[in-house]
Parts: structure tokens; C-alpha cells; sequence
């Protein structure tokens, strides 16, 4: 074990800065990291020795490869008690992100994914490099896109936000810029200096942001925003593999390949979760919604059996249940919806 803080606070002129290290976990988050992050962030909220605040990770693996798994699931074998606590702190974060009156900054450079989505997407200013690969790939163990994910996904155009929600699609820069989950693109050799002129004037962070900036490429995205925008239309997710199926092209035959290996109940509560979402005036009230999904999915079959195939097992072979989409009744979905006892409900920062 490292004696060395998961997160590295400081402030640097006047710019707070904080830094994930966990380079050995790609930094994924874990409930001690999302207080030092709160606390942080809370400290330099009010006053004015701190204008901006930047978000980055040490090391040259990956921003953030969300949370801490493997303890979601040990807990969730068990009374769920542990990963509540996370999912709680978590979100806490998440919206105090969100609601954050001074500019931030995230430096997406490498795997951005899950709680590293959580990190950076409520930031004003969103870098991506040419190592970044952002996904929302919670279908894929039985788990749902939370951070967040019902309501900036729900909010992005035609459909995309569904479809990363619903295939665990992975991205790269150019795709994140056209989705609008990054605002700019820098080379990894320049973050560096981007960094250091930012310490050095951060009320030039737009300008700053403009000299670095670099050409990410044309999006591969961009030849399927079309058919996204058509073939993920549907009101329900059988209505969307229909839809697929229908088609026929390479291109829906491949996402429907992908999404008869995720977890229906998943893919069901994705579905429900940005449909409400996008409907939602708070962001707070998302979360509340999303802690409602996260307290219950964590104990469920999908998530536990997701977790052996995928990260234990490693065998990719999970065995969901119910099996097919049409198993995941709404009284199913009501049931992982529903609101909690009043006292275990989620609730912001006061």
C-alpha cells in the first residue's frame, strides 16, 4: 500500500488543483477520494483566493476509470451497505460539481470512463487529447450510467446519449468534441505546458484554451449520426432493436450484435432513467433518482454476475436474468425506481 494521498489537493496561485493518484487503479474512485474531493472543493467555493480549479490524475495511464468495482460488488454481495455509502459521497460530488459557481477545468487525457464521466462532464471546460478514450460502459456488467449519465446524456442530440448509454460504445477525441463531451482538444505533449499557463493566468483560460488548442481529426462518428438519430428513436428498448433488426445494414447489425451481449434489465433502466431524466429541472433531483436506481442495482442478479464474467472470471460469459428483454417487466422497473424509506433517501450537500 501507498503512503501517497488518492487525491493530491492543493492551490497553485490561484488556481485550486486537484489531482487523482491512483495511477495503479486508473484511478478509480473510491468513497475516501470523493471526500477529499468534497472538501477541496467546498474550502475553495467561497473567497476569492481561488478563481478556477483544475481537475487532472497522475501518471500516463488514464483520467479516471470509474469507480471502484470490485468493492461495489463484494458489497452488494452482501448488505449493500458499503456501496451505498460510495454511490451517496459519490453523487454528493456529482452535484456539487454541477452547481460549482467557479470555472473548471478536467484534463480528459486517457480512459475517461464511469466516474471519471462524473468528474469531468459538469466541468465548464472539458480537454481531450489524442490518448482519450471516453466510455459509459455500465450495460456491460449490469450496472446502469449513473454519474449523472440521465440527465447529460439524456440532453445530448439525436440520440447519441442513448446510444453510448445503451451499446458501451468507447470514443476518442474527435467523436467527444461532436458529442459535445469535450470542449477542446490539446496534444498530450502540450497539457503540460497548458497546464502551467493556466496556473499562471487563469482568468486567460479561454484564450489559453484557444492558442492550444489542436485539430482532433474528422469524427467517425459523424457518418452514423444519421442512422443513431433514426434507429434509436424508439419508445422502448425493444422498439430500438426492431428498429435494428429492420435495417439490416452493417452498421445496426453490428450495434445489435453488441446489444445482445448487455444486460437487459440494464439496458431496460438506462432506457427509463434518461427518459425521466431529460424531463428533470434539477440536477439534484436526477441524482436522487439515480441513488434510488444504485442502492437496489447493486445487490441485483446482473450486477453481481457481471462483475465475475467481465473483471473476476474474466471469462466474458455473464448469464443475465432475466435472460431477454421482455423478462424485465415494468413491475420490475417500478421496483428498482421506486423511492426509498425517507431516512435513506439521498440528499445534496446542505
Amino acid at each position: 500500500m501507498s503512503d501517497e494521498p488518492q487525491v493530491i489537493t492543493r492551490i497553485e496561485g490561484a488556481v485550486g488543483r486537484i489531482t487523482l493518484n491512483r495511477p495503479q487503479a486508473l484511478h478509480a474512485l473510491t468513497t475516501n477520494m470523493c471526500r477529499l474531493m468534497i472538501e477541496a472543493l467546498s474550502a475553495w467555493r467561497v473567497g476569492p483566493a481561488v478563481k478556477l480549479v483544475l481537475i487532472d490524475h497522475a501518471g500516463e495511464r488514464g483520467f479516471c476509470a470509474g469507480g471502484d468495482i470490485r468493492m461495489l460488488a463484494r458489497s452488494g454481495a452482501g448488505d449493500g451497505a458499503e456501496a451505498r455509502e460510495f454511490f451517496f459521497t459519490e453523487y454528493r460530488l456529482n452535484t456539487l460539481l454541477h452547481d460549482y459557481e467557479k470555472p473548471l477545468v478536467a484534463i480528459m487525457d486517457g480512459v475517461t470512463m464511469g466516474g471519471g464521466v462524473g468528474l469531468s462532464r459538469p466541468c465548464r471546460f472539458r480537454v481531450a487529447t489524442e490518448r482519450t478514450t471516453f466510455a459509459m460502459p455500465e450495460t456491460g456488467i449490469g450496472l446502469f450510467p449513473d454519474v449523472g449519465g440521465g440527465w447529460f446524456l439524456s440532453r445530448m442530440s439525436d440520440h447519441i446519449g442513448l446510444w453510448l448509454a445503451l451499446t458501451g460504445a468507447r470514443i476518442k477525441a474527435a467523436d467527444c468534441e461532436l458529442a459535445g463531451i469535450a470542449t477542446d482538444y490539446v496534444e498530450s505533449a502540450r497539457v503540460g505546458d497548458l497546464k502551467a499557463a493556466v496556473v499562471a493566468d487563469p482568468a486567460a483560460i479561454e484564450t489559453l484554451l484557444t492558442e492550444f488548442e489542436a485539430d482532433a481529426g474528422r469524427p467517425p462518428l459523424a457518418a452514423h449520426v444519421d442512422d443513431i438519430s433514426r434507429l434509436f428513436a424508439g419508445d422502448s428498448v425493444e422498439a430500438i432493436f426492431a428498429a435494428l433488426e429492420a435495417d439490416g445494414g452493417d452498421w445496426a447489425k453490428a450495434q445489435l450484435d453488441v446489444l445482445k451481449t448487455k444486460s437487459p434489465q440494464t439496458m431496460k433502466v438506462a432506457f427509463r432513467q434518461l427518459q425521466l431524466g431529460r424531463g428533470m429541472t434539477r440536477f439534484a433531483d436526477n441524482m436522487a433518482m439515480e441513488y434510488r436506481i444504485g442502492a437496489r442495482v447493486v445487490q441485483r442478479h446482473d450486477f453481481l454476475e457481471g462483475v465475475r464474467a467481465v473483471i473476476v472470471d474474466k471469462d466474458n460469459a455473464p448469464k443475465w436474468d432475466p435472460p431477454r428483454l421482455e423478462g424485465v417487466t415494468d413491475a420490475i422497473l417500478d421496483e428498482i425506481f421506486a423511492p426509498l424509506a425517507s431516512a435513506e433517501e439521498w440528499s445534496p450537500l446542505p
